[in-house]
């Protein structure tokens, strides 16, 4: 077994005893054939006695008869398809020392989005193919033989011979190109230091415009032909981020050039390829007439994300996929430092608690994990790009920061970057560097964030003139978990001035109220009111007593708080009332408190928190649901008729977006007046689509209001939608529809919409906008369809981040012990690594909605406390 190629079996990673150092490869797809042909010869260095050389191959057929190490044919060559290796045995131990291996491949341009695929778009009226790669995670094994693992960095130059009249792009630029008859061959300068995930090739027809940063990096945005005016906005942004990090890492933008390039079949939203980065078009096109306000946003976050990575991932890499979170987690917390530098009138610091909520909802879960997560096979890197990684990870950098202040956090920041330039660094190496500029115990704090799943929530109580502290580890179930932290507490007393800073490093603290109060005040005084976790730069949740509570409250009434600590405290509350640690009752009181309020950011989170409310009361109190909803209208529509549906001269950006987020919410609350207007727009636009009644802003709005109309006896709505559908050409109006098909209260229309993604008029990633739209009154029918078509969708849908969107919107909605059994029972046979994370997640989700219905059945004064609210609106 020993001196047998199936000893490298099993493993989670390659041997060490060689490694590349320069790939030189030449590569030749076909896309009419949608198969490639490649060469590959690679400088080797081996360093310790091996006759074996191990790499990464996978749905790749490898000719054995033109491997050569050196002068050396070698005596057996073995693919293991489920470890994704190539082991190649030479009759005797290789020279230690540098070689070169080389061999012939050829594979498939494949339709599953990930390795060297194939993608369709159309060009002058005809439906082409283009090839495009993503490699990341572990898929550039799928285009050529490689050591295919970020820490086996190497120089690589690229050759590719494609159809003359196409558009060829790698990371690099062109050297030369030569053309004969209908192919040319075009040569590509060679890499720095750099991952194989990273690797990028794109073959198609383009266009482009041009730009360059402040130091002469020419920067593009390739679009298909006739799109580059909305590449524009993205350029615009690329530009300015590429100067911004320049300065903010101390280190020049590492490459001569920057692409970038809209693909219309995209798994991701975007991928950061060094000097080559790809985007689904959504993420990369903005069309000031067909786009909304919130398509702009998601473009700027996007591309300042990608760009970020060109520094922290590209030019320092993670040494693992256990350290994903260091490249997501630091992108995303910076996209926003860019942005909000480019666009501060976007409030975006405070549109950052969309990431921190979304990371603490997940991270409630028993079946979350640690942000830092052992990787034992390249099947299970896919299931950790989510909220913990990215979100979670983007909010402990935020607390970190926080906590060492913004110029020692910079600066600590700069010198990683280059310390470990063109190289490969852990979790502790970042921590280390932190520690070493600032003089604090960053890795002692932050190891108890990154290593342990999980967030505590503080318990905060007055006791005379102390405030006392008690940190117990919070799960959306209710029960305590063993976790604990150091929590960078901070505090202020009725104002921001004098803010109080430590660290909670046991389970209790009591701290005195003199240490963070501004003024003198009188013990007599009972409007006190303070605020733990000012702004939320910390990831965790405050269960305040009753008397603070209550002074919170009036601190909102009165308008004393900012905008961070308003969706703090209503996020705390919402999550704290499914934990049963609080009722809903005291929940809708708490959300009165916000019925002037007119800011974005803050209704965003309220409604997103009165929508589930919505939800859980059809299941929990049906015959209390009609005056729920009642109560959740009134709340949100004094702002929704100051802004009306149709847009201002001169408003603001956030104003834009806020309209939005009203009417669609609504019309989900089922409000009919704004049903009605959304219905009577509709028509108007359907027979004119240039009209003025129905911007790209509230579309989406009439586009539901339209769907709650529909049956299958009155279906024109449905089929109106349609036709928008197929007669649009914006992928970004695509969505707006396809996000709408199945909310029809009407069982068979679901199942139609479920059906309209079986087409091949719906791409494969865009599933998801049906899959996030189904109503509550179609949760049975769906459920169905999913146990019907499980085979076909699991054959369809490949990747993890897919297969687990049908399991997440399908099963998450429902609220029974009952239920999440019956799931439990059908997947008990058919559970595969892929979305097994997923389902564990959803059925979760499913027993945590069952607990919070008993509780909320058992509040004896919630239909009081229903009435008088809805009397005090009166």
């Amino acid at each position: 077994m020993a001196d047998s190629p199936a000893q490298f079996r099993g493993q989670a990673r390659l041997p060490r005893f060689a490694a590349p150092l320069r790939y030189d490869l030449r590569i030749r797809p076909d896309l009419a054939a949608c198969n490639f042909s490649g060469a590959a010869a690679v400088a080797v260095a081996v360093s310790a006695p091996t006759r074996f050389l191990v790499l990464n191959a996978a749905e790749l057929y490898v000719d054995r008869a033109s491997i050569r190490f050196q002068d050396l044919a070698p005596t057996d060559v073995t693919q293991f398809e489920e470890d994704e290796i190539l082991v190649i045995g030479f009759d005797r131990d290789l020279p230690i020392g540098e070689g070169v291996l080389a061999m012939n491949f050829t594979g498939t341009l494949n339709d599953q989005m990930r390795g060297f695929y194939r993608s369709k778009y159309v060009c002058n009226g005809e439906s082409r193919n283009m090839a495009v790669t993503q490699f990341e995670a572990a898929d550039a094994r799928r285009c050529f033989p490689c050591w295919d693992e970020p820490a086996f960095k190497a120089k690589f130059k690229l050759t590719l011979e494609v159809p003359s009249d196409l558009v060829a792009l790698s990371n690099m630029p062109v050297v030369k190109e030569t053309v004969s008859g209908p192919i040319k061959t075009v040569y590509y300068e060679e890499s720095p230091l750099m991952s194989t995930y990273l690797v990028a090739i794109v073959v198609g027809l383009f266009d482009y415009i041009e730009s360059s940063t402040s130091e002469g990096t020419k920067v593009r945005v390739y679009t298909q032909v006739g799109k580059t005016n909305q590449g524009k906005f993205a350029l615009d942004v690329a530009v300015k981020s590429l100067d911004l990090y320049k300065d903010y890492f101390a280190t020049p933008y590492p490459l001569p050039k920057l692409d970038m390039i809209a693909i219309p079949d995209f798994a991701a939203g975007a991928m950061e390829n060094y000097g080559l980065v790809t985007y689904r078009e959504t993420a990369l096109l903005y069309d000031e007439l067909l786009s909304s306000a919130s398509n702009k946003q998601q473009v700027a976050i996007t591309v300042a994300h990608e760009l970020a990575h060109q520094w922290f991932g590209n030019l320092v890499t993670m040494e693992w996929w256990t350290h994903l979170w260091l490249n997501e987690g630091f992108a995303s917390w910076v996209s926003y430092l860019a942005v909000d530098s480019l666009f501060p009138e976007w409030n975006n610091w405070t549109q950052f608690l969309d990431e921190t909520t979304s990371g603490l909802r997940l991270d409630a879960l028993a079946e979350s994990h640690p942000i830092e997560v052992e990787i034992n096979h390249a099947s299970e890197i896919d299931a950790i790009f989510d909220s913990i990684s990215y979100d979670k990870g983007a909010s402990v950098i935020r607390m970190l920061q926080s906590y060492l202040g913004a110029e020692r956090f910079q600066k600590a920041l700069a010198s990683y970057i280059k310390k470990y330039a063109y190289s490969n660094a852990k979790t502790e190496d970042l921590w280390a560097v932190l520690e070493e500029e600032s003089g604090e115990p960053v890795k002692d704090l932050m190891t108890t964030w990154t290593k342990q799943q999980g967030y505590p929530v503080i318990y905060a109580k007055l006791n005379g003139h102390d405030l006392e502290l008690e940190q117990a580890q919070f799960l959306s179930d209710g029960s305590s978990g063993t976790g604990m932290w150091i929590v960078p507490i901070t505090s202020c007393c009725d104002s921001y001035d004098v803010q109080k800073k430590f660290l909670l490093k046991d389970k209790t603290d009591k701290i005195h109220i003199k240490e963070f109060t501004a003024s003198q005040r009188s013990d007599g005084d009972k409007n006190i009111w303070i605020k733990l976790n000012i702004d939320q730069t910390g990831f965790y949740r405050v269960k305040y007593d009753d008397e603070l509570a209550a002074g919170l409250v009036n601190a909102i009434k009165a308008k004393k708080l900012s905008l961070m600590d308003k969706i703090g405290i209503v996020e705390d509350s919402y999550a704290l009332s499914v934990a049963r640690k609080q009722t809903l009752t005291s929940l809708l009181r708490l959300l009165n408190a916000y019925h002037d309020e007119s800011d974005y950011t803050v209704l965003s989170h309220v409604t997103s928190v009165c929508l589930s409310i919505s939800k859980i009361s059809v299941d929990a109190t049906p015959d209390l649901n009609k005056d729920i909803k009642q109560l959740l209208i009134n709340l949100l529509l004094p702002a929704a008729i100051k802004l009306g549906w149709d847009p201002k001269d001169g408003e603001s950006h956030l104003d834009v977006m806020l309209r939005s987020l009203l009417l669609i919410a609504l019309v989900r609350l089922g409000h009919n007046e704004t049903i009605n207007e959304g219905v009577r727009r509709f028509h108007i636009f359907f027979e004119d689509r240039k009209t003025s009644l129905l911007p790209p802003d509230t579309r989406k709005a009439a586009y539901l209001a339209v769907m709650r109309t529909v049956s299958i006896s009155n279906r024109s709505g449905y089929d109106a939608l349609l036709k928008i559908y197929r007669e649009a050409a914006e992928p970004q109006e695509k969505s707006r529809v396809l996000g709408s098909l199945s909310s029809s209260p009407d069982k068979d229309i679901v199942l139609e919409a479920l059906n309209f993604m079986f087409t091949d008029e719906v791409r494969h990633q865009d599933s998801y906008y049906i899959l996030g739209g189904i109503s509550l009154e179609g949760r049975e029918v769906a459920w169905t369809w999913l146990k019907t078509n499980w085979d076909h969708v699991l054959k369809t849908w490949k990747s993890s981040s897919l297969i687990s969107d049908f399991i997440n919107s399908i099963v998450s909605p429902f609220t029974s012990e009952e239920k999440a059994a019956e799931v439990s029972e059908f997947f008990a046979c058919r559970i595969k690594p892929s979305f097994q994370r997923a389902l564990k997640q959803s059925l979760e989700r499913v027993r945590i909605s069952a607990r919070w219905i008993e509780s909320i059945r058992s509040e004896p004064s919630l239909g009081e406390a229903v009435q008088e609210l809805l009397q005090g609106a009166a």
